[in-house]
């Protein structure tokens, strides 16, 4: 059975947090470019970001976007 997408979308962006290519405070593309990069549905993006929300890797700003947190060095 392979992997869900919203996994994989997940554990591509947290390997971009934890090898340096999205850094402690960069801001995350919109979810619709998002979509577009990993033609995925919104859905299956809302729930990665879900999980590495989860994670303390990203945090959400309401009418900011989301960003990449301080904790996410931490977590390497």
């Amino acid at each position: 059975m392979s992997e869900a997408a919203y996994l994989q979308v997940a554990r591509d962006l947290r390997e971009q947090i934890r090898d340096g290519r999205l850094k402690p405070g960069d801001k995350l593309p919109s979810f619709n470019a998002l979509c577009a990069h990993y033609e995925a549905s919104n859905t299956v993006i809302r729930a990665a970001m879900l999980v590495l929300k989860a994670e303390g890797l990203i945090d959400g700003r309401q009418g900011k976007g989301v960003y990449v947190t301080d904790r996410a060095s931490k977590s390497n």
